[in-house]
């Protein structure tokens, strides 16, 4: 339409029976439109739910490990890791000591570090083995993401 002041845009507004609504209020000055409200909202809330389906969303898978872990278990729970490393999801391994097997945290890192190594073609440590409390924590993100 054109550029008007405030009051004679409402006038309009009125006349036409819409809304004015103001589409950008950081502008100098104010930019606003003769429409409905409703329609406005509605068209909003459509390109938001579009920006949020095109927005990565992060999965992270979990595996747990005790210090002790055996080799057969260790490698079934490895197969698992590349399986969801795989399918683009972050992994968090960890290993949990009960009880007093706080004495064998190195045992732990070890494990982790052994996971790392063997995991390195299909993902990156992306933080390296850190004890917090009880356990003992790794996360490796995937080196290629599939869509």
């Amino acid at each position: 339409m054109g550029v008007y002041p405030i009051s004679k845009a409402l006038q309009i507004a009125n006349e036409l029976e819409l809304d004015l609504v103001e589409i950008s209020p950081k502008a100098q000055p104010p930019v606003c439109k003769i429409m409905e409200y409703k329609k406005f909202l509605y068209e909003q809330k459509k390109r938001e739910k579009a920006m949020k389906a095109k927005a990565t969303k992060v999965i992270v898978k979990e595996i747990r490990f005790g210090p002790q872990t055996d080799d057969h278990d260790y490698e079934f729970k490895k197969r698992h890791a590349e399986k969801f490393l795989k399918d683009g999801a972050k992994l968090k391994a960890y290993v949990f000591f009960k009880g007093r097997s706080i004495v064998y945290k190195d045992q732990g890192e070890i494990l982790l570090l052994r996971l790392a190594q063997e995991l390195e073609e299909y993902g990156k440590v992306e933080q390296m083995p850190k004890l917090e409390g009880k356990r003992m924590t790794m996360f490796i993100a995937p080196k290629n993401t599939k869509k």
